[in-house]
């Protein structure tokens, strides 16, 4: 139970929580009944040996570890729920006095969701920008469909230039020795590219199909990997294949081939019409960030560290996993870009701050302005989440609260509301 709650510095409090001597002797015994079949006491078979004995044996404190682990979740939780705290992490928990006359005592300190304040969102004024799409736009665009269609061509005449895509194994070494994430078979190259580090596309150039050579390179001195940094390497490389890549004519011939057109006119301006399309959903999209970004400018309050890098976390994560759907796992990814997990979480630190800062902003305003959700709102979004991931509606129950779903719809309505209120110029 609660014994006390303290607030000790801004967003953090500390909680006294008591267990009953009666109450953690209950989770000794049920311990010792769990585990008494592992314990061996001379004189007795295995598993029948009485709690005193094993005690005696083994120390009065023999089974409070377990005992409290087993006991430690349920009570944490009941204590911050009686204190009314909102957590953002997982508290901070120690025991500051255990014995069978005393029962448990734990301090526990817990960083709280922070009280914040958000000025007047009303009438926002943002502009709203149109950019124009030029015949170079088209061109561009058609430009993708003609590479979309195509050929690639194998080349056995002459030697790889820029521009070509080959096919190639390389083998990295420093100082004699095999260095890690420096060897690949069949790996595909576009040269002139920059995908690798400088010097080593180059230095394929002027090969041609079946050759085995060496190429000779410094990583740059500021190459996140220590090892790696600054140092001279070889790699020993076996070219497989050389391709480039042939373009269609744009002509009516391919236009009708390849679209639901008749001539190359027809599908500009079909081009055209959905560029200007994209160019006005870009401009809704800007100026919907501009609104959300002097919402954020509106909010007050200390945000505790914490949240950022819980955010940072999850973008991480969520990195990670596209990442798998590629057959490629992080690791790999740091490795081949030069970075560190620490340098990829600093790319993801801004744009958390301004996530958490936004949420926190709504879920304000929404509360400021007694923007509630009803059932039957919750009961839809319910039901387009079981869409989007193809479950049932009472599965996406079992792993999304209805007070979570509550405060999304909340916070989305809010995001209406503003902009809505937005004062929006066209430049």
């Amino acid at each position: 139970m609660l014994k006390s709650k303290n607030q000790i510095e801004t967003n953090k409090y500390e909680l006294e929580i008591e267990v009953s001597p009666e109450v953690f002797e209950e989770a000794v015994q049920k311990t010792y009944l769990k585990n008494k079949a592992k314990i061996t006491i001379p004189g007795f078979r295995p598993g029948k040996a009485p709690r005193k004995m094993i005690e005696t044996q083994y120390g009065e404190g023999v089974f409070y570890e377990d005992a409290v682990n087993s006991i430690y979740g349920e009570t944490v939780e009941e204590a911050v729920k009686e204190a009314e705290l909102t957590l953002v992490c997982p508290p901070e928990v120690e025991v500051t006095e255990i014995g069978k006359d005393i029962g448990v005592k734990f301090k526990a300190v817990c960083t709280v969701k922070p009280v914040v304040k958000v000025g007047d969102c009303k009438g926002i004024k943002v502009t709203k920008t149109v950019n124009p799409v030029t015949d170079e736009m088209v061109d561009h665009e058609i430009g993708h469909m003609r590479e979309r269609n195509a050929r690639s061509v194998n080349v056995d005449d002459r030697p790889a230039k820029d521009g070509d895509d080959v096919v190639i194994d390389f083998d990295g070494y420093k100082d004699g020795v095999a260095f890690e994430g420096g060897k690949a078979e069949k790996y595909t190259l576009k040269l002139g590219s920059g995908q690798f580090i400088p010097g080593f596309e180059e230095q394929v150039v002027g090969h041609n199909v079946g050759d085995e050579f060496d190429i000779n390179v410094t990583f740059p001195e500021d190459y996140q990997s220590k090892e790696l940094a600054g140092a001279a390497v070889v790699f020993k490389i076996k070219l497989h294949e050389i391709r480039y890549t042939e373009l269609p004519e744009l002509d009516d011939d391919f236009v009708k081939d390849t679209t639901d057109f008749e001539t190359v006119d027809e599908l500009k301006a079909d081009v055209r019409k959905h560029l200007e399309e994209h160019a006005n959903e870009h401009a809704e999209s800007e100026v919907e960030g501009a609104i959300m970004d002097a919402v954020i400018e509106k909010l007050e309050g200390d945000i505790p560290e914490v949240m950022y890098e819980n955010k940072v976390n999850e973008m991480v994560d969520e990195f990670a996993h596209r990442l798998s759907h590629q057959g490629i796992d992080l690791k790999t990814y740091l490795q081949f870009m030069g970075m560190t997990e620490e340098s990829l979480r600093e790319t993801y630190r801004e744009q958390a701050e301004k996530q958490v800062k936004l949420r926190l902003a709504l879920e304000q305003y929404a509360v400021d302005n007694k923007i509630e959700a009803t059932d039957e709102e919750v009961e839809e979004e319910y039901r387009k989440i079981g869409e989007q991931y193809n479950m049932p509606v009472e599965t996406v129950k079992q792993y999304i609260r209805p007070e979570d779903i509550k405060q999304d719809v909340e916070v989305s309505k809010a995001v209406d509301e503003i902009k809505a209120a937005a004062v929006i110029e066209n430049a």
